[in-house]
């Protein structure tokens, strides 16, 4: 493993598509990590990419990035059905992996990635930039100290507008779909909130003409007589937003990837069973997420999982299995139990 433990942390970015600029261009500022690499299969888009972005290195293959014994760490922002492939071989060669959601395509080849990373002595995480916000983890708080009581419902959705069909998302030989692309968020949310996987699931979706779900929405169920609701659009007005209620109150938030004056961290609390219940909105600090998200790798790195904010391998395990599940029912028309 070729890790300094001092200074910032070098990372590599695998390919050059535009979340790729956005993740270079929001950690520009920081003093823990930079990004020291890209490689492409395209040497010229490579090379285009890194000038404008101001970036040091070119490879021209990810091989060739993973042999640069000044990376510490790689960043996968890949189509989805690429993700197991080049994390498991920046893994094999040593190197930290931070990988976009989701994790992978299906949860057998999550496990592999994750396989791979123990048997290397590396970190490997997926990437979900709101659960390094300070918003997020206020509502993790406020869960944790049962200021809403037992929870019992959790609904959780996102949804944007997408209509061309040559966006990769829009290819299910890519593992597109609005269930993988968006439905990533509102799952990943709910088993945060929820602390474990569900036991069964049921899900309705309305499909595109290129064969990937368009929309879809699912019914989570736990051991304990949780319910939650998830719902993901390519076809909606944008939005996102989250909904907890307890047996002593609720929680309502946006759980947004980056917060500022355009989109401001809120938390809605009420405390209380009843229509008079006590209102509390606290707004918390703001962040570009992609920053707080590499920051808190950069901690994870250096110092080990308690520092990690984001999906730990168990979570990002069930979120794959919840997703596998989801998918059947869709397909299938019929509640589906989820695989352990």
């Amino acid at each position: 493993m070729t890790s300094s433990s001092s200074g910032p942390l070098r990372i590599g970015i695998l390919g050059a598509a535009r979340i790729a600029r956005l993740f270079v261009e929001a950690v520009r500022p920081s003093t823990k990590v930079v990004v020291t690499a890209v490689a492409s299969r395209d040497g010229d888009r490579a090379a285009a990419f890194a000038r404008e972005l101001d970036i040091g290195r070119v490879h021209s293959s990810y091989d060739a990035l993973f042999a640069d014994p000044d990376i510490d760490a790689v960043y996968v922002p890949l189509p989805n059905n690429l993700h197991a492939e080049w994390s498991i071989r920046a893994a094999a060669a040593g190197k930290h992996v931070l990988c976009e959601k989701p994790l992978a395509a299906n949860a057998a080849q999550a496990r592999s990635m994750f396989d791979a990373a123990r048997k290397n002595g590396v970190y490997l995480v997926e990437a979900y930039p709101y659960r390094a916000q300070p918003q997020t983890l206020k509502v993790r708080e406020l869960v944790t100290a049962g200021a809403i009581g037992r929870i019992q419902l959790i609904q959780a959705s996102f949804g944007f507008p997408l209509t061309d069909v040559a966006n990769i998302r829009m290819d299910p030989t890519l593992a597109g779909g609005a269930l993988m692309d968006a439905g990533s968020y509102p799952v990943s949310f709910v088993r945060m909130v929820a602390g474990t996987a569900p036991v069964r699931v049921s899900a309705l979706s309305c499909w595109g003409a290129t064969g990937v779900d368009l929309t879809t929405m699912a019914t989570l169920e736990y051991p304990d007589g949780l319910l939650a609701q998830i719902s993901c659009s390519f076809t909606t007005a944008r939005h996102r937003h989250a909904f907890i209620s307890g047996d002593a109150g609720s929680i309502s938030t946006p759980y947004f990837n980056d917060t500022g004056a355009a989109f401001p961290p809120l938390v809605d609390v009420r405390r209380g069973s009843g229509w008079d219940a006590e209102r509390e909105v606290i707004e918390t600090g703001s962040t570009a997420g992609f920053l707080a998200e590499a920051e808190s790798f950069h901690d994870l790195v250096r110092f080990g999982w308690e520092k990690w904010t984001g999906a730990t391998p168990d979570e990002s395990i069930d979120i794959a299995l919840t997703l596998d599940a989801i998918a059947a029912s869709s397909r299938r028309g019929v509640p589906v139990e989820v695989g352990r």
